[in-house]
């Protein structure tokens, strides 16, 4: 099967040049096609996928497509992506089109996310807090200045009771914009009085 499969890459770079220099890496399973880093297809059990936007809606209202669908904990999860068929193959033109749709709204919800100012960016911000904070539902720094580094630690908190006031420093210098370190030395007792102040259980 993986032989297939990177034969179908490599017709898809011959195929869809014009969009670009086309990459490859597995994932779920299969493997993602990006262009500058912005993936737009995948290649999975020897078929190519095309994501789907709202410029393809027509294409796969006359066409019944067959969806992307992989198993995640022994259960099927159908991806936004739409299977590449025999006819399609043969029309090169419209293959192009549609891939073309598919990287361009990619790129605008790639810039979009980015619009949001993602957590990543900021100060203190490992990759494990910023998972922890999306799981809480603080997904971006609009959420996390609304919210404030002790709400937001609250939050945390109730999933993680051993939280330490560690993980306060770093949210307080990621609002702040400078390294827990930096913080000053007032602020941080502060923080540690109001931490020792929480009774026991859960705050909400």
């Amino acid at each position: 099967m993986k032989k297939l499969s990177y034969a179908r890459i490599y017709k898809s770079q011959e195929y869809l040049a014009s969009l670009g220099t086309i990459r490859y890496r597995s994932l779920f399973g299969g493997y993602s096609l990006t262009v500058d880093d912005t993936v737009f297809a995948m290649v999975a059990s020897g078929e190519l996928y095309l994501r789907a936007c709202e410029q393809s809606a027509q294409y796969c209202v006359k066409h019944s497509p067959v969806w992307l669908t992989f198993i995640k904990r022994g259960r099927p999860v159908v991806l936004n992506y739409y299977q590449v068929n025999d006819t399609l193959w043969q029309n090169q033109q419209q293959l192009v089109s549609l891939s073309r749709y598919s990287l361009d709204a990619a790129l605008k919800e790639k810039q979009s996310r980015f619009a949001q100012h993602r957590l990543r960016g900021l100060p203190n911000m490992t990759f494990h807090l910023e998972t922890l904070l999306n799981e809480a539902g603080i997904k971006d720094e609009s959420t996390l200045r609304m919210l404030g580094a002790k709400m937001c630690w609250l939050k945390l908190r109730q999933v993680n009771p051993a939280l330490t006031v560690k993980i306060l420093y770093a949210l307080e210098g990621a609002i702040g914009g400078i390294h827990e370190a930096a913080l000053p030395a007032i602020r941080r007792q502060e923080l540690v009085e109001w931490v020792s102040s929480l009774t026991p259980e859960p705050v909400y």
